[in-house]
């Protein structure tokens, strides 16, 4: 089927949304152009009139995932704002099978996602904190957010073929939220600091 057929019979959004569907029924390892054309009826090259290559494909599939929640909304209490906005990033990375790897791998190669970083900067913000606080706090938070869901999602397929693992670290939601309180501790704890001196 030549391109200009393919951009008639399916869209851009048609292809992620197949993307998306592929990526929660096998996985990212298993996640292939060839197995996504087939998915769609069409030849894996009809893909690339829509996507130049898989990282553009997993870019538009990271902003996604990352926009599956909205943006919280300031409280006026930039502390709750944050653990909010950690939340609501964690919800929207465990609704994809491997969401969090997939924002990861596209984060770490400068593609997509840029929303995820944007948001918990504009949560961290709200703390007065100056621009380069800001924006390092919330890299090593979208660092825990992303290696937690990570754990997180490993765990689960793990349990879903039947592998129990003993004595590993605990990655419930009370795990998750000790991690953020850290952060946000140690953010108060460095403001306390800088107006003392």
């Amino acid at each position: 089927m030549a391109p200009s057929e393919t951009a008639r019979r399916h869209t851009r959004d048609d292809v992620a949304r197949t993307a998306l569907r592929l990526l929660d029924d096998v996985g990212l390892p298993d996640l292939t152009m060839r197995r996504l054309a087939a998915a769609l009826d069409v030849q894996p090259s009809a893909l690339y009139h829509h996507f130049p290559n898989k990282q553009a494909l997993l870019a538009d599939l990271a902003d996604r995932i990352v926009a599956g929640r909205p943006p919280v909304s300031s409280s006026g209490n930039w502390a709750a704002d944050v653990r909010a906005s950690a939340s609501a990033l964690r919800d929207s990375l465990l609704a994809y099978r491997d969401g969090a790897e997939v924002v990861s791998s596209t984060l770490s190669m400068g593609l997509g996602a840029d929303a995820a970083l944007d948001r918990l900067a504009s949560a961290i913000a709200g703390g007065g904190f100056d621009e380069a606080t800001t924006r390092q706090a919330a890299t090593a938070l979208l660092h825990f957010v992303l290696g937690h869901v990570s754990h997180e999602q490993q765990r689960l397929q793990y349990d879903s073929i039947g592998v129990t693992v003993e004595g590993g670290p605990d990655a419930s939601a009370s795990a998750f939220s000790f991690g953020v309180d850290l952060l946000v501790d140690g953010l108060r704890a460095r403001a306390r600091v800088g107006a003392a001196r």
